[in-house]
């Protein structure tokens, strides 16, 4: 008797919820769907108005995150949740979430920052939090740089939109700061025309800023010049370090000494 109750108990809860859990499923899966379609439009909506491509990829993120909270309570409510008190479980898990999670919840204020005030963009090098390189995505949460050896560099937002920001990419070009030393029995005239010479034969040396060369420091075994060529933000590196090779062989060529051990300042750059 037994047995045949629960079989009996067990048959009216399969024909009472089956309907229920089919329709939940087709929902779901129907939703999904819909919900792909849906952020596939709207990117080719955003990329035919010409939207920022990071402003874009944080707006898509959002949404599909809305909307999949939506769908969710959609299937509950279909396989008979009351989605009243359920809105209020969610409301009341919030809050205990928000408190626990303050952290995240700064760093999504601080991806809405960064997208409304946009201190960079993708593609941009930039300095941020003692790390450097090149913006690969902004999410909801974290922006994401491809650092200069290749390395994925993970940020929060919030500490990075309260943080400094140093964005080499805005201007379009940069200047490498160099300092090399020759010796004080040197000619100082010649010795400028040598390095300017280096600087004005290199095909990825700006002439406009003009570059220059000005003795800067009296050191203890070298006079120091400080040498300033400009380059675009992309060829940076290539000037930095061809000025750098061929302006020894340049002194070395022209018979200027250069003090050994030589002591060469640079300041630091990305």
């Amino acid at each position: 008797m037994d047995l045949q109750k629960w079989l009996d108990k067990g048959t009216e809860l399969i024909i009472e919820y089956t309907p229920k859990l089919v329709a939940a499923i087709a929902i779901w899966i129907i939703g999904n769907f819909i919900i792909k379609q849906l952020v596939k439009g709207l990117k080719k909506l955003m990329a035919t108005r010409s939207y920022d491509e990071s402003l874009q990829k944080f707006l898509l993120n959002l949404i599909n995150w809305v909307l999949k909270i939506v769908l969710i309570i959609v299937v509950l409510g279909t396989l008979g949740v009351e989605t009243t008190s359920f809105a209020a479980i969610i409301a009341a898990a919030g809050l205990a979430i928000g408190l626990a999670l303050q952290g995240s919840l700064g760093n999504f204020a601080g991806g809405v920052l960064i997208m409304l005030f946009k201190p960079f963009k993708i593609g941009d090098l930039i300095e941020a939090q003692g790390e450097v390189g090149v913006v690969k995505e902004i999410q909801i949460f974290t922006t994401k740089l491809t650092g200069l050896s290749n390395r994925e560099i993970i940020i929060p937002n919030g500490s990075l939109s309260n943080g400094n920001i140093i964005n080499f990419s805005t201007e379009g070009t940069r200047r490498v700061d160099l300092v090399f030393g020759v010796g004080y029995d040197s000619d100082i005239k010649k010795t400028k025309d040598v390095l300017m010479k280096v600087l004005k034969d290199h095909p990825k040396v700006l002439q406009s800023p003009e570059p220059t060369v000005n003795v800067m420091e009296l050191a203890d075994s070298s006079v120091n010049f400080a040498v300033r060529p400009w380059s675009t933000t992309d060829d940076y590196w290539t000037v930095y370090f061809d000025v750098t090779e061929q302006t020894k062989e340049a002194l070395d060529a022209a018979g200027i000494e250069i003090p050994y051990p030589h002591s060469v300042e640079i300041q630091k750059e990305g």
